[in-house]
């Protein structure tokens, strides 16, 4: 490992497998900036990281519990099955980034913002905070349990097959976005508007829980026809 923590900038270094946690206590006073790393398995358990740039890393499978992650920023690259959880991502951002399979259950992600990234299977439960957002993800197949985005307008959002029992989803209002197959029992739709979103067929059980949402005529067909219900004008 050829890394000198006194350094704030590093550029192609390979850092795979390697226990950054001593490391790093004694990094240089202001925020790592990487560039085109590879930290993929990569231990940085409990680190502080607060405002470190990671551009077009390699964090695949790396340990980042409980790390101090506030104001960093993650652009390009990927994260594949990273473990973040527990981890304080304020203000973070996360764009471009593969974080399928991604592991955030407990993360603290207030004002944190995901842009344009590829979040298939990842685990977003029990998050903490308030203010985190996502914006022309894909989510497909993550479990979103419990998660919060009331007020938000969620624009390019694929929630395929995901699970999101029990999210506050109030006053939402999605554009371009799909929703096909995802379950969301006990979720909270008050308010939403849902004529941006494809919702697939739901079932009737699925449709009631739409209670308090708005729909399209197209949308309301669709339900109705699910359950042999025709339509005639």
């Amino acid at each position: 490992m050829n890394f000198d923590p006194a350094t704030a900038h590093h550029t192609g270094t390979d850092l795979s497998g390697a226990d950054l946690r001593q490391v790093l206590a004694g990094a240089a006073p202001e925020p790592l900036v990487l560039t085109g790393c590879d930290l993929s398995e990569a231990d940085l358990r409990g680190t502080d990281l607060a405002g470190a740039t990671f551009a077009d890393c390699r964090l695949d499978g790396a340990r980042l519990e409980r790390a101090v992650l506030e104001g960093a920023r993650f652009t390009g690259g990927s994260a594949a099955g990273a473990a973040f959880s527990h981890s304080d991502c304020t203000d973070a951002r996360f764009e471009r980034v593969d974080l399928a399979n991604t592991h955030f259950q407990g993360a603290l992600l207030t004002d944190t913002a995901f842009t344009g990234c590829r979040m298939t299977g990842a685990n977003l439960t029990g998050l903490r905070g308030i203010g985190h957002t996502f914006s022309q993800c894909n989510l497909m197949l993550a479990r979103c349990k419990g998660l919060s985005l009331r007020g938000q307008t969620l624009e390019g959002l694929r929630l395929d097959e995901a699970d999101l029992s029990a999210a506050d989803l109030r006053q939402t209002v999605w554009s371009d976005s799909r929703l096909r197959g995802a379950t969301w029992v006990a979720a909270d739709f008050t308010g939403a508007d849902l004529r941006g979103a494809d919702l697939g067929e739901p079932t009737l059980t699925e449709a009631g829980a739409l209670r308090g949402a708005s729909i399209t005529p197209a949308q309301a067909g669709t339900i109705l026809a699910g359950i042999g219900l025709t339509v005639v004008t």
